[in-house]
Formats: structure tokens, sequence, C-alpha cells
């Protein structure tokens, strides 16, 4: 298909990206409703959205908001965009405090778990409360009288403050009368409180909540007039020209610095703020009256994660899951053993991630690798691959790490990773000025009889053990020549920054991956136009790259068959009369995030599988080094056609199907009826009856 023949097809009638961000975290809010669901669970995937809104806000809207502040387009972002976007998050956020104030706070209440208020506390429980006050929490508050001296403080993005409202005169005779008091990070957001003696309730009181109580001893002579928990939430994706600095890793870590002092962007205050306070903190951050969000309870909701890990409840949580040993190794096998014999698939976290760990491991302490190279882009603050990497150093192997310092939030994690490996003397470098280095790649090198043999670990997913329990992932072991050499070829390039030689078998981007991916279209619009079998089905986390969209478009209307399992943004819309009326699309949201890439095309009788580390977004295509490479093991291959794409596309109780009007539709509600005793189809839930153990 030609350039030309690709714009062809109308932009507009492809979904607005940032709507369907908003419409997968409504789909998430969803499992915070559901009976079916452990209601310390509910309560976790509340805080989830809150996160996910955080995000949003931090890396998302900026466009939006200085387009309504200037009255003046800024890319796609408007004025409208900011309105309907505003009222839709407005919208998400009430619901938010609507399911914990009037379904979870009483659901918990029943099983003798309750958030105690000021209000609510008997005189025992408020001497606790001033006690731990006194000894705990006041000697860390330094309230701030504002006058001309002392202008309004900085305030950290997504910190917890306090605005307050002063009768009488200070110190100095002055009527000075607003003063903000900072809630320090170092403070825990919910507290035990001590339970009556044979009671098996269970009570706590939020920081919140403490710190309003006892606002007059923070202000002796003066009457607190009114008051407001507020919490601000700025842009903050760092941006570092990296053709001007000179050390990438110290510009990194000046920014880190005013990361938390970015423009701000979202004002959240208590519901019962009067307009004068509210008033007055929009004009000290500079934001419109959209901007202002009025919650019925804690300013974030995020630290509910803290509360549900404070209790000690299993039936109020999910059946514990222990993934299973990888179904293709035997424990204790030497995996260099066991790849001569051909490649191994481990389907996370349905099976355990420890098995890639237990490779590193026997490479680090197999005298015969004289070499190992390792990306790094989200392995976690607790390092165990780091601490191998280190260990294989010591034991006198080449160590390279191509470390990731972009990687968005964790660019703390990922200097002091470098720093780490670096001071045992492994080679240490930073991938390519301008793109961001996402591709999951581990190579080993082995001396075996004389000669040198690769083994190459490649995946859909980051190497952190921590997500690797609760994001789904393909891991893909191999010692295949070509695969492996190509995997050389890619570290070396980015070590050296030489032209890359052919590769035979990995498409990589921002070469060849996006070019690689419109020719297999187009093979399938030519198998369809010949009246041959065509078919697209393709699992990931998000579909925004316009250039793709418009050829699967084009796929449909030749007559293609295209499905597509998109966890989150989406702006291809599906059965859009005389445009995508061959296109499914759905969504599935489990207890595990879904995060694995696979692309399935058929022409005719030729098919292909492939696998990635990047989504379809023009960032993973053009701005970053990403990595897909075929399954062609026919046994694999049917592996993954079952477990990712068949199970999903059958899945009925946590799929989400998208309509031609751009909503989701649960997909059990136009399933039919189950049979008495056999519920709706689950992949996640058959995956971990197929390979893990409960209890």
């Amino acid at each position: 298909m030609t350039h030309a023949a690709l714009n062809s097809v109308h932009r507009h009638v492809f979904l607005d990206r940032d709507q369907s961000i908003l419409a997968f975290n409504e789909r998430v809010l969803d499992w915070a409703c559901r009976a079916d669901v452990p209601l310390l669970e509910r309560l976790r995937y509340l805080a989830i959205v809150s996160s996910n809104l955080d995000e949003f806000f931090e890396v998302r809207f900026a466009p939006h908001h200085t387009a309504r502040l200037t009255n003046e387009q800024r890319g796609a972002a408007t004025v409208d965009t900011y309105r309907a976007l505003t009222e839709r998050v407005h919208a998400l956020v009430e619901r938010q405090y609507a399911i914990y104030n009037d379904e979870l706070l009483p659901a918990l209440e029943k099983r003798g778990i309750r958030i105690i208020s000021h209000g609510e506390r008997n005189p025992r429980q408020r001497r606790w409360v001033r006690e731990y006050f006194v000894n705990e929490v006041q000697p860390l508050l330094l309230p701030v009288g504002l006058d001309p001296s002392h202008p309004f403080p900085q305030v950290a993005n997504k910190s917890l403050n306090f605005i307050v409202r002063l009768g009488g005169r200070d110190a100095f005779g002055r009527e000075n009368e607003i003063a903000i008091v900072k809630v320090p990070r170092a403070l825990k957001r919910f507290v035990p409180m001590p339970g009556v003696k044979g009671s098996k309730q269970l009570h706590f009181v939020s920081i919140s909540s403490i710190v309003r109580s006892h606002l007059a001893d923070l202000f002796p002579g003066r009457t607190v007039l009114e008051f407001s928990q507020f919490r601000v939430t700025r842009h903050s994706d760092l941006a570092v020209d990296e053709e001007e600095v000179k050390n990438l890793r110290t510009a990194l870590r000046l920014g880190l610095q005013q990361r938390h002092y970015g423009q701000a962007l979202r004002l959240e205050v208590s519901a019962g703020c009067s307009d004068f306070l509210a008033g007055f903190l929009l004009e000290q951050f500079n934001l419109p009256p959209e901007s202002l969000y009025r919650v019925a309870g804690p300013v974030n909701l995020v630290r509910l994660n803290q509360l549900v890990d404070l209790i000690d409840a299993p039936a109020l949580r999910f059946e514990r899951f222990t993934p299973g040993w990888p179904v293709a190794l035997v424990p204790g096998q030497s995996f260099f053993e066991r790849l001569k014999q051909g490649d191994v698939l481990i389907h996370q976290p349905f099976e355990s991630f420890d098995a890639v760990l237990a490779f590193l491991r026997e490479a680090v302490e197999d005298p015969q690798v004289l070499a190992i190279k390792q990306t790094i882009y989200r392995t976690g603050s607790r390092g165990e691959m780091t601490e191998l990497l280190r260990e294989a150093v010591r034991r006198g192997k080449e160590v390279t790490a191509v470390v990731e310092l972009k990687a968005r939030f964790d660019e703390e994690a990922n200097i002091n990773h470098a720093e780490r490996l670096e001071s045992v003397g492994a080679q240490v470098v930073y991938g390519i000025v301008g793109l961001k280095t996402h591709a999951k790649m581990l190579l080993v090198t082995r001396r075996e009889d004389g000669r040198i043999v690769r083994y190459a670990h490649v995946s859909t997913g980051n190497y952190n053990p921590g997500t690797a329990k609760v994001y789904t992932d393909l891991s893909y072991l191999t010692a295949d020549e070509a695969l492996t050499a190509d995997v050389d070829h890619i570290f070396g390039h980015l070590a050296s920054q030489n032209r890359l030689p052919r590769l035979q078998k990995v498409l990589m981007a921002p070469f060849h991956l996006h070019k690689g991916m419109l020719e297999r279209i187009d093979a399938a619009i030519a198998a369809a136009k010949a009246g041959r079998p065509a078919q697209i089905v393709l699992k990931m986390n998000a579909l925004t790259d316009e250039p793709l969209a418009r050829a699967l478009v084009a796929a449909s209307q030749a007559g293609v068959q295209v499905e597509a399992i998109v966890r989150g943004a989406c702006i291809l819309p599906a059965g859009v009369p005389g445009h995508t009326d061959n296109v499914r699309i759905r969504s599935v949201i489990g207890r595990f995030l879904e995060h694995s890439r696979v692309f399935y095309f058929r022409c005719g009788d030729e098919e292909e599988l492939w696998l990635s580390s990047a989504d379809w977004m023009n960032r993973n295509m053009l701005r970053r080094v990403e990595l897909a490479w075929p399954v062609t093991d026919p046994h694999l291959r049917a592996r993954i056609m079952d477990e990712c794409l068949h199970l999903y596309l059958a899945d009925q109780r946590d799929a989400w199907l998208l309509q031609p009007d751009g909503n989701y539709v649960k997909a059990a509600s136009l399933a039919a009826k189950p049979a008495r005793g056999s519920g709706l189809p689950s992949a996640q839930a058959s995956l971990m009856g197929r390979y893990g153990t409960k209890g």
C-alpha cells in the first residue's frame, strides 16, 4: 500500500487517545465494584485508578491545560479537548469516591474494619490520637504563616498539605490569616489504633484526620476559622535536551530535583473546602476553576495501598497464587544443555520468572561463560539482577549493561543501578541519543569445545522480579544462531553507535519494525484481494500509531479479518460501517496486568507469529529501540496462539468489547447464560489453573 493510499483513510474515524486512556481507567474501576472480587482487592483497584489518573495528569494533560490557559491549539490539544477530558475525569473521580464511601467503607465496617474519624472517636481513642500527634506528628510539622516575607511555599507534586484560615493576630500583632501546613511523606498515611481487649475489630486513623483534629495546637493564641487538606498534581515528564548535555546521567539527576515542582495541573481539596480557600489556592497555582476537584475523603486514594497492606485478612484478598516452574524446564538442569535441544517459552506470571534469574545465575557461575550483556529498563529498586551482574564482573567476566536512564519514574533507580555496576568495572552505556532503549535482551557468550556459542533471553516485559509476579509477559530463551547473532549485533550497535549490520531474524525499531508491520498488513490485504484467507490477530497494551491504524482500516476494507486484544489506549474503532466492518477489538482487565505483545499474520497458507517489546505506538516504532522476533517452532507457536490469543478471544468474564460508537461494553453482558455450575470463561483463570498452584 502506498503512503498516499494510507493517508486516504480519513483521520476522523480514529478515536481520541486521551479519552481512550480514561475509558481504560473506567474499566479498571469496574473491578472495585465487582462482588466476585475480594474486598481488599477492590480497595486496591480503587487505588490503582488514582495512581493511573495521577500519571495521566503528570504525563498527558499539560498540552490541554496550556490550550485552556492560552485559548490556543497545542498540537491536537484544544480548549474543547481540555473541557471534554476534564468533564470525564470529574465524573470518574466522583464515581471513585462514591464507591469508596457508599460501598467499600460500609463493607469493611461489616467485617470489623473501620477508619475512625474525629467525630466518631470515643474519649479513649481521642486521648490515644492526641498522644500520637504530640509524639510522632507534631515534631515534623512546621506551619508557615503567609505574609510579604513568607510567600506561598513551594508545594511538591502530589504531597499532602493543609491550608488554614486563622482569626486573631499573630505574635507581632498582625492579622495575616492564611497558613500552610505541609505533611511530610515520611509520616504513615494510615495508623492502626489500639483495639479493645477481646475485640476482633480493627480500627485505623488517617494522617489527615490526625492533623486536622489538632490544627489548633499548631497555632496557639489563634482561632482556626476554616481549613482544608489539599494536593496539587504537576507536569512531571522530564525534558532533557540530549543534544546539548555533555553527561546525561548528571543532567537527569538535576532534572529529578525539579520534577516535583513542574507546572500545576490539578488541585484536589476536601469536599467542604470554602470557596474562599479554594479560590486562594487556584490563584496561587494559576489554575482555572475546572482544575478544582472537591473530594469526599482522602485527597490521595493511592495511599489506600498502605491500609490494604496493614490488614491481615487472607479471606479478603485474592487466593494466594504460586507460579509453576516452566513446563519446558527441569529444575536443576543446565539451561545451556536444555537450549541445545530447542527454544524455551516462559509465560509469566503463570510460570515463574525465577527461571530467568536462574538462567542469569548459571551464566554468572559458569566458568565457561566469557561475557554477559543486558539491557536495563525497569528492574525495580531491589536490583537482584544488578547484583548478579556485579558478581559476574568479580568473577572476571566481561559485563556490558545498556541502562535506559530515561525510563519514566524509574530514572533514579536506574542511575543507581548504573553507578553500582560501574563501581565494580562493568561497561555501562546509555543507548542512543534521542531514543529510549526499551528492548529487553540478555545475551550470554560461552566457550564450548573451542568455539564461541551464544545464548539469549528476549522478552515482552521488564527484568523486574516484582512486576513479573503481576504482569503477563512472555520470556523467550534461545540458542538459535541467527537470533542470538542479531542480538549481539544490536548490543554492538548500541555501544559503538556504528551502522547496524543486516539482521537475519529480528525486526528492530526505529529502523525496521514499523515498516515490517506495515508490510505484513499489506501482504494480508493482497491475500484478501486475491480471494485467499487473510487474518490479523494482535495483542498489545496500546494501539495509537496512526499509520498502523490506517493500514488496519484498509485491511478491514479489503476483507481481512482483524482481531485486536488491546488492554489500554486504542484509537482504532471497531465495526464502523465502511471503515472497520471486519475489525473486532477487546480489552481484557484481570487480576494480572496484561502486558505481552503478540502479532499474528495469516496470508493464505502462510502464517507468521511475532513477539515484541513494542506496542503499536508512534514512540515505540520511531523513537525507541525495540525488538520483534519470529517464533518459528510450530509447537511454541501453537502454544502462544492458544494461551495468548485464542483464550483471550474467548474470554467472557474479564473482557470488554469496543463498540462502533467508541464505548466499551462488558463481554459478560453479551454472553449467553452459562450452564449451571460453570462460570463465564476467563483467560487468566484458565492459565492460573493450568500452570500455577493455589494456597
